[in-house]
């Protein structure tokens, strides 16, 4: 069932009164709804075209976190053929925030990890939110070493509100956990592309989204800190998150601007959330043709060229 954001209540009206219609329909077969449905279904795609085209920042948030957008694994489960799921970090034991393994992505070998967030209670509680302990970082890494010695790419789904902040989370080295992580993107001697398909919160987000090409979905958000976290240091009021949320550039197109991402993939009117598969073929569109542009490129021009990408950010600003 399709959850309605509060910027949408025109379009729940619509809706409310195309299942009217069906529901009546239903009921008795004499009447004839299919012209009015029709109208109605129009009203509806033109409000979202019109809604979505000019999103604020604040908006844009709602949307990034919406709970029917897809996540890390709807994108593996469309996009990798023969997944092979790899856990725990070797060292302390499993992080299910942060998910994955081995698979082929148009029949090319490739790694995978991808932040999770759960799309039910069950399912959040199991992953935490998708907001990663150390283990998930050190897991992460243990993947990506994996994939440096044997050759394969390396694709990452960046979906987190932040790390765990949790006191044993910080017990267990969570901040070198999240360097050691972003230090590891930073070495690869293989492609790595990140995606951020949601939200992208702080050190949590950059520890696997440190790569050679960062893409971003249109209604993504990617900070240094939440809207809400900003606002209540900032004015100690988390009900200016509308404020925060626009000073903190992170819509796709500011960041774009900024140089901080490299590409932005569309999503279609309504969000991803919306049209899951259809955002999903694009986000596999977009992968294609970044891998295929690093095809047989060397090691050293890669981490050549990821670390001047990342030392190069704000300069000239």
């Amino acid at each position: 069932m399709q959850e309605f954001l509060d910027f949408e209540a025109s379009v729940e009206e619509l809706e409310g009164k195309i299942a009217e219609l069906r529901a009546l329909a239903q009921n008795d077969a004499s009447v004839s709804i299919a012209d009015e449905v029709k109208s109605l279904e129009a009203k509806v795609q033109k409000l979202l075209n019109e809604l979505y085209a000019d999103l604020d920042p604040w908006q844009k948030a709602k949307v990034a976190r919406h709970i029917n957008r897809p996540h890390a694994l709807d994108y593996i489960n469309t996009l990798i053929t023969d997944f092979v799921p790899l856990a725990g970090d070797r060292k302390f034991g499993e992080d299910e925030a942060v998910v994955g393994g081995l698979g082929r992505f148009q029949g090319q070998g490739i790694v995978v990890i991808g932040q999770e967030k759960g799309s039910d209670t069950q399912s959040k509680l199991k992953h935490n939110w998708g907001m990663a302990r150390p283990e998930g970082y050190r897991k992460a890494v243990r993947l990506m070493e994996l994939a440096d010695r044997f050759g394969l790419p390396v694709l990452t789904l960046v979906d987190t509100s932040g790390a765990y902040p949790g006191v044993e989370a910080e017990e267990r080295g969570q901040a070198e956990a999240i360097a050691r992580s972003t230090d590891c993107c930073l070495s690869l001697g293989v492609p790595l592309i990140s995606v951020i398909i949601g939200e992208g919160g702080s050190g949590g987000a950059i520890a696997i989204a440190t790569g050679n090409t960062v893409l971003m979905l249109e209604h993504a958000i990617y900070s240094v800190i939440s809207p809400e976290g900003a606002a209540s240091i900032l004015w100690r009021d988390a009900a200016r998150a509308k404020d925060a949320a626009a000073a903190l550039k992170m819509t796709a197109q500011d960041l774009k601007k900024l140089g901080v991402i490299d590409e932005i993939i569309p999503e279609p009117p309504g969000g991803a959330q919306r049209h899951v598969e259809k955002t999903i073929s694009n986000v596999g569109e977009a992968v294609a043709r970044n891998l295929q542009a690093f095809a047989g490129v060397s090691k050293d021009v890669l981490r050549t060229q990821r670390r001047e990408k990342f030392l190069g950010m704000g300069r000239g600003l």
